[in-house]
């Protein structure tokens, strides 16, 4: 806080507008942020699970479908900034690459920009506001500028009476820079699909400031909150969804905004189509809660005690998916006493419901019982590869969550793998499906 005092202060301190319509669908290339580094799957749950304790500390404190990639990733993003899954588009006319930090947690929309004072490293050229013909800086007296809850006007280094913003979220991570207005591109910009590109004018932070727990692959943060500035409020969509590959691969998925996801990408389904309630709380506006009524691990069910069932956040920022300490526990020792193998673990490991592997696991895998999450009106059945990890090499398989003080669980994004999740913003519901998500790509 106090670098952000200080900061504002060189800014001099002094809501909101209206988004334009939205029709369609909008789509974006995603991407997992590790994919493709060659990093050993104990090393990616290592690096997975310091994330997702990182960001825990965030959410404790508090009609056109537009289309783009997104190929899977690890990193920092949202309310803590974890760049697990990217949104991959342009900015600017020329347009010039970013690759966003999805973020369900958060709301401002921002990217790294030159000149950058104090940035982080990452490996795209810097976007330069200056080669973009469509660039605009706010006003500091715009609407948007005074709805965001840090902001001043510039002096004469920022841009005589533009609109400076400061962002900051719950692992201290901070993006300080001018808010502005350019052109964004949704679509494969080098495909041959041109029929699939949309292009829209967004407001953003050009962010010159920038420090926290960033990765080089990632340039900033696409907010996908329920706030007036995240993506989806700003096309004005009803509706988004993601599809995330497998975190261990380098395929790419998409991310949609408009439209009717589920049954317009349904091709790429493998099982059936599940709902339940998107609710909402007032002390968190920006996030998206569900009802989480018990939790099953084979055949014993363990029931959440009433007054959390509502409290439970659906994230596509945090990795693994955490449970307050008492359900963790018992969670636990459910699976303990169906496993049938004895405890087991490595040095070091972020993960601790291990089991020692026989010999025998190189040929054959040990049973493990079934994960469900009884949500209201659908049951979230987990295949294994989304909660289990094997290492033959140490000769031990972990399952993959994590205890959290507090009471609220979070459903985290390796829980979310090869699942179609579809976020219906106008009837508050998300509904979700088994699917093969790089099957979506051929869609743009």
């Amino acid at each position: 806080m106090k670098r952000l005092a200080a900061l504002l202060v060189l800014i001099a301190l002094p809501c909101p507008a209206r988004a334009a319509p939205g029709a369609g669908v909008v789509a974006a290339l995603l991407t997992h942020a590790d994919a493709g580094r060659g990093l050993a799957r104990p090393e990616l749950v290592r690096r997975m699970a310091h994330r997702t304790r990182a960001r825990r500390r965030l959410l404790s404190e508090t009609e056109r479908p537009v289309r783009a990639r997104v190929r899977a990733g690890l990193g920092g993003g949202g309310g803590i900034v974890t760049n697990e899954y990217l949104v991959r588009l342009s900015v600017g006319t020329p347009p010039r690459p970013v690759a966003l930090t999805l973020d369900t947690g958060s709301d401002l929309v921002w990217t790294q920009c030159a000149p950058c004072r104090d940035c982080f490293g990452q490996g795209l050229p810097l976007l330069d506001p200056a080669a973009s013909s469509t660039y605009a800086a706010l006003p500091c007296g715009a609407p948007w500028c005074r709805a965001l809850q840090f902001t001043s006007c510039g002096g004469r280094g920022w841009g005589n009476r533009t609109c400076v913003y400061a962002y900051h979220y719950g692992d201290k991570s901070l993006t300080v820079g001018q808010l502005a207005t350019d052109r964004f591109t949704f679509g494969d910009g080098g495909g041959s699909n041109a029929g699939s590109l949309s292009s829209r004018r967004l407001t953003f932070g050009c962010g010159h400031f920038n420090k926290g727990v960033f990765q080089s692959n990632e340039t900033g943060i696409a907010g996908f909150g329920r706030g007036r500035w995240s993506l989806p409020s700003q096309l004005n969509v009803t509706s988004f969804s993601y599809c995330f590959t497998s975190m261990f691969e380098s395929k790419s998925s998409l991310v949609t905004l408009g439209g009717a996801p589920a049954a317009l990408y349904s091709h790429a389904h493998v099982g059936e189509v599940r709902s339940t309630p998107l609710l909402r709380n007032p002390s968190q506006p920006s996030l998206y809660f569900l009802s989480l009524m018990a939790i099953s691990v084979g055949s014993t069910r363990i029931p959440v005690p009433a007054p959390r069932r509502g409290s439970t956040i659906i994230d596509s920022g945090a990795s693994i998916t955490t449970l307050p300490e008492d359900l963790y526990e018992a969670v636990r020792a459910a699976f303990a006493a169906q496993v049938g193998l004895p405890p087991g673990g490595v040095e070091g490991s972020a993960l601790d419901l291990c089991f020692a592997l026989p010999v025998t696991a190189f040929w054959r895998r040990p049973a493990v019982p079934a994960l469900t999450l009884h949500l209201e009106g659908a049951d979230w059945e987990l295949p294994r590869a989304n909660y289990v990890l094997e290492d033959l090499g140490a000769r031990v398989m972990c399952v993959v969550l994590d205890a959290a003080p507090g009471e609220q669980a979070v459903i985290g994004n390796f829980q979310q793998q090869n699942t179609h999740v579809v976020y219906d913003l106008e009837n508050d519901r998300l509904s979700f499906a088994p699917a093969r998500c790089d099957r979506l790509v051929a869609s743009l």
